[in-house]
């Protein structure tokens, strides 16, 4: 046999056994007539001694590093300990070795401070692989997959295989096609996720269905965006929406138990995302920390409800006059801010990814007194009334942002964000769970003077707003009044899993009749017969004893960077593409040979 251990296994109760080892050359170190060779393997790494003899060999077959070598001798103790790994306490007095095969020398060091960049790496990925830091990802992500998988088996769900060449319906992001070689001039789809097929499961009766599954979406990436990505995809039918959150609840909490020996036990917070938008400026607010926004003043129609206090940011001061919105954030003991702290935070909001044109502040300083950026404009009576409208106390900070609704909801959110983690607020070790609720069902798309599905067109309406969607015409008739559109209050029956600021599942009840899913889809632009040619097989079987039905469905690489401490999903994948959708390690993709062109008969035109 290659090896009777691995290299992470013998301890100090294995003394004067007779092992052999096998594995990768991680450093070579001569001490005299003697050498040491750290062996490494997925399981660890074990310290070999080669002696005077053997050490005679290594002159004419000399060894180096990432060879790969078996070793046989006995375990002995070693004279010095290194604690620091799980074979800290024993070597290996070999007796005999074989060089298994040879190593050119790598491009980067394969240790977790190496020397190699991102690109390097990754073209070298089959190298990366060896490093620890990588290996430890590898194990967490499979860790989460088995607890994943034993939890919904407990539960009595059912993994099955749904196709992945499957009919493209480009609604929201782009498909990928593949196109037919037997069927000349048609193609398939790649799923962007297995939506359809397991509603239709749900129609068969297989009442709880899962899925570990590749999805694959055709569209810009960043750090947490892969063109082919993987989701941990459920369905339960006779299900309402508290039964889907407390089985996923369930799940989740296992997850953290099994992969960080984490007891989540507190009650996973609830909130409508109204009150997300409200409170956080986002639908995904990272609830770690608090420093909520201060809506000093915002559009009536955004939220009808809210108190409107625009009368405390009444002067002559036109930057705030004239904006459709007023947000603040007061952050904590930070009146002591320099004039080039705040001065550097007005460049961070100017930023092209912030967009906005300035930052005003007031400082709460400790003895009660205001200083701030809009003093000409404001008494210090008004100033006291900004800072009592954001629960200031003496010793904090006011930041304030005056715009347009949505882009100031959003730069006062990434503010916000900017400001937990310049205060160490967002630690990575501290996790905290929330769902988000009640989205709107539909947003308006202005181009096409249309309603578009905020999560896709097979979410439910909430119960209470059936009746609504059904006896109501979807068409806009006049664009500037939309949201006078009975559809633009209707809410969907869907929710949202987020962690630590990140979305990490989402799902929805299902529409499961007929006649409501024609009219999602009527609502959306779609007539009879274009409903009928893209889902016309989801149509006629909800003819057929169609059950209730919800489900929800994890962004598995997501969920792992977080538990890993990581913001790239690239970090927990085996092998991934870069920012520009590459696999810098095979050249893919690439161009394809003009036989194969011919025989899918297709005419590449390139100029």
């Amino acid at each position: 046999m290659f090896r009777t251990n691995t290299c992470g296994e013998l301890k100090i109760t294995d003394v004067n056994k007779t092992v052999t080892l096998a594995g990768w050359v991680q450093t070579v170190r001569k001490f005299g007539s003697i050498t040491f060779v750290d062996l490494r393997d997925r399981y660890g790494i074990t310290q070999l001694l080669l002696n005077e003899t053997l050490n005679a060999q290594l002159e004419t077959n000399p060894l180096g590093r990432e060879f790969v070598l078996q070793a046989s001798g006995k375990v002995t103790e070693r004279s010095s300990k290194n604690v620091n790994i799980a074979t800290g306490e024993i070597e290996i007095a070999v007796e005999r070795f074989t060089i298994l095969n040879k190593s050119i020398t790598p491009p980067f060091t394969i240790q977790d401070d190496t020397d190699g960049g991102d690109e390097l790496r990754m073209k070298y990925r089959f190298l990366d692989l060896r490093r620890n830091a990588v290996k430890k990802n590898l194990e967490l992500r499979y860790a989460v997959g088995r607890s994943t998988r034993n939890y919904l088996h407990e539960n009595n769900f059912m993994d099955i295989e749904t196709p992945f060449l499957i009919k493209s319906t480009p609604e929201g992001a782009r498909d990928f096609v593949v196109p037919s070689r037997m069927n000349a001039g048609q193609f398939y789809a790649l799923p962007q996720s297995p939506q359809t097929f397991k509603q239709l499961l749900m129609v068969s009766g297989y009442d709880r269905y899962y899925q570990i599954v590749k999805c694959f979406r055709d569209e810009d990436l960043r750090a947490d965006r892969q063109p082919e990505f993987t989701q941990i995809d459920c369905e339960m039918c006779f299900v309402e929406q508290e039964d889907i959150l407390q089985m996923f609840e369930g799940l989740v909490r296992r997850i953290f138990k099994d992969v960080k020996n984490i007891d989540y036990t507190e009650v996973i917070e609830r909130m409508t995302w109204e009150e997300a938008m409200w409170q956080y400026g986002n639908d995904k607010p990272d609830i770690r920390f608090g420093i909520k926004l201060n809506n000093l003043k915002f559009p009536s129609h955004t939220f009808a409800d809210k108190e409107n206090i625009s009368s405390i940011i009444t002067s002559d001061f036109a930057v705030f006059n004239e904006a459709e919105t007023v947000l603040a954030i007061c952050v904590p003991n930070c009146s002591d801010y320099t004039r080039k702290q705040t001065d550097e935070l007005v460049e961070w909001v100017k930023r092209p990814q912030i967009g906005m044109k300035g930052l005003a502040f007031i400082k709460y300083n400790t003895d009660g007194t205001f200083k701030s950026s809009i003093d000409k404009f404001f008494t210090n009576d008004q100033l006291k009334n900004i800072a009592a409208a954001c629960h200031a106390v003496a010793g904090d900070l006011i930041l304030i942002l005056a715009g347009a609704e949505e882009k100031t909801r959003k730069a006062a959110s990434d503010l916000r964000m900017y400001m937990g983690t310049t205060l160490g607020l967002r630690k990575a070790d501290d996790f905290k769970l929330l769902w988000v609720l009640d989205f709107p069902l539909f947003e308006y798309d202005e181009d096409g003077n249309r309603w578009v599905a905020r999560h896709h067109p097979f979410t439910s309406p909430k119960p209470v707003d059936i009746n609504t969607m059904i006896n109501n015409n979807p068409a806009i008739e006049n664009a500037a009044e939309y949201l006078k559109h009975p559809y633009a209050n209707i809410k969907a029956n869907a929710y949202d899993m987020v962690l630590n600021g990140n979305e990490i599942g989402g799902g929805s009840i299902r529409i499961f009749q007929r006649e409501l899913q024609e009219k999602m889809f009527a609502a959306l632009g779609m007539d009879a017969e274009e409903q009928q040619h893209k889902f016309g097989f989801l149509l006629g079987a909800f003819e057929y004893g169609a059950p209730p039905h919800g489900g929800i469905a994890f962004g598995f690489d997501r969920l792992c960077s977080i538990l890993g401490g990581s913001e790239s999903i690239r970090d927990f994948i085996a092998f991934p593409k870069n920012n520009s959708g590459r696999d810098v390690m095979i050249d893919a993709p690439s161009t394809i040979d003009e036989k194969q062109f011919e025989e899918l008969q297709i005419r590449l035109d390139v100029k």
